[in-house]
């Protein structure tokens, strides 16, 4: 790539199906625009990196969380969140609006992400304190530290923490 490719890093820190969305659509959108992107998938976000997913959506805690009803939007509230079975419902509701939209899943966009050379960076630390397998995870992945982080953030045009 030539000196003036933009270059882009995303930290990802969580593994909900809700917040796996957006660095995988952001770096696959910047890798098609030309960008050299560097994802760096770091403690609860590591776990997207699995080659067995089963993602849920957490409703405790996301008072902005609204699901398309009968034609309008019903809002969640917060103390429903925790009852038994909330959040399955919510995941099976989610994943079904995702198909029926024809948006890409996770796993799709992953291949995707591999596919546009984008550089998928396991953090080592926290494969070894949540004592991950690698053998677990999918390929096209390479072990890293902050440090290997730091340095694609200091060559990088935008660096996002999501």
């Amino acid at each position: 790539m030539s000196d003036n490719t933009k270059k882009m890093t995303i930290i990802v820190t969580k593994g909900t199906l809700d917040w796996a969305y957006p660095p995988f659509i952001l770096g696959t959108t910047a890798a098609a625009m030309g960008a050299e992107v560097t994802m760096f998938f770091t403690f609860y976000g590591l776990g997207l990196l699995k080659k067995e997913l089963d993602l849920k959506v957490s409703p405790l805690g996301n008072a902005a969380m609204e699901m398309p009803m009968a034609g309008g939007h019903m809002k969640m509230p917060n103390l429903v969140g925790m009852l038994p079975g909330v959040t399955n419902m919510a995941s099976s509701m989610m994943k079904g609006m995702i198909k029926k939209k024809g948006v890409a899943s996770i796993p799709e966009l992953r291949e995707l992400a591999i596919e546009a050379d984008i550089r998928i960076v396991a953090c080592q630390m926290t494969i070894d304190l949540f004592e991950y397998d690698t053998k677990d995870m999918i390929d096209g992945i390479e072990l890293g530290g902050a440090a290997t982080y730091m340095e694609a953030a200091f060559e990088a045009d935008i660096n996002l923490y999501i």
